[in-house]
């Protein structure tokens, strides 16, 4: 078996085994997660490579070295999914690691271990921390985060999943670090695009120049008076819809500015409702709960939204009576991709005839962590259509292909060279 039909049909067994119609659901902790980390511990065994699972869940596959001490060439990606959505986010990564570890193993032996790590808990959708698994790895978690985070479906803390996956929350409290960035040489992640720039470009792949940063509000909500749609005067109210479309319709105008001025942000309101069992139609609703996700390549903006939000938060309370709580926020740096392994994959691309363009990612991946420990870090971005985290998305394997025979090909030149910045 070839290692691009080995890829097919692993691609075929995640999908069959995380179905869930309209599209897959691997929850972070949850069995299907541990699933497909079984069948990526199979194939490993299956090829010849060693494998190890830490504490956290994350799982190493390594194709040894010559020298077993030297610093490690990492890629690696997440094979947890949101609810119902596709089967090739993280999913493509993982697999394309496996795909290069399983052609270099062909070749001679690399002076270095190469290492495939498919990492838990990376879609913040269940759990309200960002990059969980990588950040875990590293031992950067808050140490509160096993009792104080709780999965989104099921309301049971980050402790109980863990432990009932058969891994031990303790190495999180106590701090552990099972990665060290001083023994990681380099880290590529290869991830579908979740955008539309690909597709439009008509290019099988892209050379990801840095990873937006983000502030997200995942529980915030507004607090005021339920009363009579019709015999409440607008000067009496305390509506929390109001005032919460005021905070939108003012955050929106400061995003227009922010663009127009050669900023670069996005902005996403992604959950914005009152309760159906206390409100409706002949109700002033006295309570709205919606999430606010923030994100900039650029510190400065990041740092300027935040004081802009709190302002415009406290402004928007005194005007309309009502009470905003934004809730906690989490926080991730923006994560620039080191110059060489852009060039290094532009030339790896090149050389195996794959056309390809540079872009950032907007959205948020586990190689932002590497970055943010100080580790050479790169990404590369596999076409995809039809959007991300809906069951609609759609990677033509050509294209993933092309990206794991770049990530390969890059590997090949990387693991003799030591220059990385």
């Amino acid at each position: 078996m070839s290692a691009f039909d080995r890829a097919k049909r692993l691609f075929a067994e995640l999908a069959e085994i995380s179905a869930d119609p309209p599209g897959v659901t691997r929850a972070s902790f949850g069995p299907l997660e541990s699933a497909a980390h079984d069948l990526i511990r199979r194939e490993a065994e299956h090829i010849g490579l060693e494998h190890r699972t830490d504490s956290i869940g994350n799982l190493y596959v390594t194709l040894p070295g010559q020298d077993r001490t030297a610093p490690v060439l990492m890629t690696g990606s997440h094979l947890d999914s949101v609810p119902h959505g596709g089967n090739y986010v993280g999913a493509a990564g993982v697999l394309a690691g496996l795909y290069m570890l399983e052609q270099l193993a062909q070749g001679p032996q690399p002076p270095c271990d190469i290492t495939l790590m498919a990492i838990r808990a990376e879609e913040m959708i269940w759990f309200p921390e960002h990059y969980l698994g990588s950040r875990a790895a590293f031992g950067l978690l808050p140490k509160d985060a096993p009792e104080r985070v709780k999965r989104s479906d099921t309301g049971r803390t980050l402790a109980d999943h863990m432990t009932e996956a058969g891994f031990d929350p303790q190495a999180i409290r106590d701090g552990k670090a099972h990665l060290d960035p001083r023994r990681i040489r380099a880290f590529v992640e290869v991830h579908i695009e979740q955008g539309p720039i690909l597709v439009e470009a008509r290019k099988p792949i892209g050379i990801v120049t840095g990873i937006r940063g983000n502030i997200r509000h995942r529980f915030a909500r507004i607090m005021g008076e339920t009363t009579h749609a019709g015999g409440v005067p607008r000067q009496g109210r305390r509506d929390t819809v109001m005032a919460g479309a005021e905070l939108v319709a003012t955050l929106e105008s400061w995003w227009l500015q922010t663009e127009n001025s050669g900023g670069d942000m996005v902005l996403t309101i992604g959950e914005f409702s009152t309760d159906p069992a206390q409100h409706g139609i002949t109700k002033v609703p006295g309570h709205l709960g919606f999430t606010l996700d923030m994100r900039s390549q650029d510190s400065n903006i990041l740092d300027q939204f935040d004081h802009f939000l709190q302002s415009t938060v406290a402004k928007i309370t005194t005007r309309r009576g009502v009470s905003i709580d934004l809730g906690p926020a989490t926080r991730a740096a923006p994560a620039p991709m080191t110059a060489a392994i852009q060039t290094g994959l532009i030339e790896a691309a090149r050389h195996y005839g794959v056309e390809q363009i540079s872009l950032p990612s907007g959205g948020g991946h586990d190689c932002a962590t590497f970055a943010e420990m100080g580790v050479a870090a790169g990404m590369l971005f596999i076409r995809n259509e039809n959007g991300s985290h809906n069951p609609d998305e759609y990677m033509a394997l050509e294209d993933f292909l092309c990206a794991a025979e770049v990530l390969t090909q890059w590997a090949r030149k990387a693991v003799w060279s030591k220059l990385w910045r």
